[in-house]
């Protein structure tokens, strides 16, 4: 499940990327989104 999150974040990061529709506050969306995703990396736990 945190790795469905971690996609969503960079899907709406990227969408805000080209639209530039949120300005600056994408870029902490895309921060969240890769900590997320180092997090999930690191504890290396199968979630369903």
């Amino acid at each position: 499940m945190l790795m469905y999150i971690a996609i969503g974040l960079l899907v709406l990061w990227l969408l805000g990327l080209v639209t530039g529709f949120l300005g600056n506050l994408i870029y902490i969306v895309l921060v969240v989104a890769v900590v997320l995703f180092l997090v999930n990396f690191i504890t290396g736990r199968k979630t369903v």
